[in-house]
């Protein structure tokens, strides 16, 4: 499974119409674009798939649209995360993941919680998910970082937990993971234009935006 997320990830967007309604056939043809990029997986409902602002119903009908668009040609990630714990528990639990191989879950925002809140929130969602688990730190976007330490922690206590998606800009940070980590766990740049060096110090790819426009440059 963990094969299956190295390279280039894409965080797709949800392109929309003028009315505001979601654009399924642009949305298509975005998903044959990437993958005849050579993309090796793709990435739903990330943040820059506008999740945090998707209805309920629009999040249903882009996986929908995606999986289908997709037809199993490469591997797909949903994105599942929040800053209520509960309420994620709920999606994680209820949420149709068919077509689904694996979920993508970011750190708590707004809250601020400290590294033990972190964790147990994670613990929360290893226990939950019917599928395994990418991290995903971004402390530009949530207020909080996620310590190299609660991120090996995570690592080694729960076997759902494959990789991590490391934002936080921190070359020192990445490079304790990359020493530390479980040989198996996937250190994942989520920074584009941090890929090339976290890739040196031993990171397996990107889950990237720029390679929404330009695939397979962003793959080569």
């Amino acid at each position: 499974m963990n094969k299956a997320f190295k390279g280039t990830g894409v965080a797709i967007v949800t392109p929309f119409k003028s009315d505001f309604k979601v654009d399924e056939p642009a949305l298509t043809n975005l998903v044959n674009h990437l993958i005849d990029g050579k993309v090796d997986y793709l990435v739903i409902l990330g943040t820059t798939g506008e999740s945090v602002t998707l209805t309920k119903d629009e999040k249903v009908q882009v996986t929908s649209c995606v999986i289908s668009a997709t037809k199993g040609r490469v591997p797909l990630v949903l994105g599942i995360g929040g800053n209520n714990t509960a309420d994620v528990i709920q999606q994680l639990t209820t949420t149709d993941v068919t077509g689904i191989d694996a979920i993508l879950s970011v750190s708590p925002s707004y809250n601020k919680p400290n590294q033990e809140g972190i964790y147990q929130h994670f613990k929360a969602v290893a226990e939950a998910s019917p599928l395994p688990v990418i991290l995903y730190n971004v402390p530009g976007r949530t207020g909080s970082n996620m310590t190299s330490e609660t991120t090996l922690r995570l690592a080694n206590d729960f076997k759902k937990f494959i990789g991590i998606k490391e934002a936080s800009g921190n070359i020192e940070q990445c490079m304790r993971i990359a020493k530390n980590k479980l040989k198996d766990f996937l250190l994942i740049s989520g920074d584009d234009n941090l890929t090339v060096p976290m890739m040196a110090l031993g990171a397996k790819g990107v889950i990237s935006v720029v390679a929404n426009a330009f695939p397979f440059e962003t793959s080569e």
